[in-house]
């Protein structure tokens, strides 16, 4: 049954007067009787009772008018949804995160990203970076919120960087090193350390090995557990002194810690990766406000990609 015939005999049975409809639909009078009787012709049953004065429903069209609306009603629908999702209005957002470093401005950005496209649906994924980054290459996320990884040019996404941050040791507030103006990595060298396993952040595990090997040794890693706030919670029970990006200090929640910016600044960075083969509009229009949201945060300064 064609669409075409459904709205021709919705507008006959709208107005009850075929040359009423006729004007309407901007046809010749002929073409639209023909067409209804075409399809009274498929449907084998009368729709309409025709004479010189009057048209009126059969009780068969009667009931065939008020299923047009409904399948007239989904098709438009239908055509609706398809341009809102070419525009990145409509669909499902697949997004990858590691947890702590995000959230100071994750929410927030999600927040607005709902007031932008209030009808594409966003499906959230904590993650290690590693795994982020695996499953944006499979295309199993549209797009990541994670660290730099070893294997990153070999994947080979697109990346923006969103920030940097600096390691930091973190003591309790008795411990020597809080009272230290400038805590440098060599002050680490013959301390107990804690940090995030390997395994859970390579990028960040990797940045004290290295901050570590710069100022000349190798780190006594105590504890290296699979949850940030567990190394805040062997720092507190003097285990050790844990060395942690600084955004970790948002979410403490210990008046006994102490945040101190280790010297020099060895950085870790937060990037977002994208598949460069990408073409989901809801994905798109969450780049767009990403770069937006960050040219924001950064006066307008031009953005500055981490690589390809």
């Amino acid at each position: 049954m064609e669409l075409r015939l459904l709205r021709y005999f919705q507008a006959v049975a709208e107005e009850l007067s075929f040359s009423k409809a006729a004007q309407k639909l901007r046809i010749a009078q002929p073409a639209l009787s023909r067409a209804v009787r075409e399809l009274e012709q498929e449907l084998g049953a009368d729709l309409l009772t025709r004479n010189k004065r009057s048209v009126k429903l059969t009780p068969a069209g009667s009931v065939l008018l008020n299923e047009t609306g409904i399948i007239l009603g989904l098709c438009d629908e239908a055509v609706r949804k398809v341009h809102r999702t070419v525009k990145g209005q409509e669909g499902e957002l697949r997004l990858g995160y590691i947890g702590p470093p995000t959230q100071p401005f994750l929410t927030e950005l999600l927040k607005e990203y709902r007031q932008r496209h209030p009808r594409v649906t966003v499906v959230l994924e904590e993650r290690t970076p590693e795994r982020v980054w695996e499953m944006v290459s499979k295309d199993r996320l549209d797009i990541g919120l994670t660290r730099p990884v070893a294997a990153g040019e070999r994947i080979g996404l697109q990346t923006l960087r969103l920030r940097r941050e600096a390691m930091c040791a973190v003591v309790p507030r008795a411990h020597e090193l809080a009272k230290v103006a400038k805590v440098t990595w060599k002050m680490l060298q013959a301390l107990p350390l804690i940090t995030l396993a390997r395994r859970e952040g390579v990028g960040l595990y990797d940045a004290v090995m290295l901050g570590c090997h710069k100022a000349g040794f190798a780190p006594r890693l105590s504890h290296t557990p699979s949850i940030v706030s567990t190394v805040l919670t062997y720092v507190e029970a003097g285990a050790g002194v844990g060395v942690v990006p600084e955004s970790i200090s948002a979410f403490n929640n210990s008046s006994d810690l102490i945040f101190k910016p280790l010297h020099p600044v060895q950085p870790v960075e937060l990037v977002m990766v994208w598949n460069a083969d990408q073409n989901n509009p809801a994905a798109h229009a969450f780049r767009t406000l990403m770069t937006d949201w960050l040219a924001r945060k950064n006066g307008k300064q031009p953005l500055v990609p981490a690589g390809r």
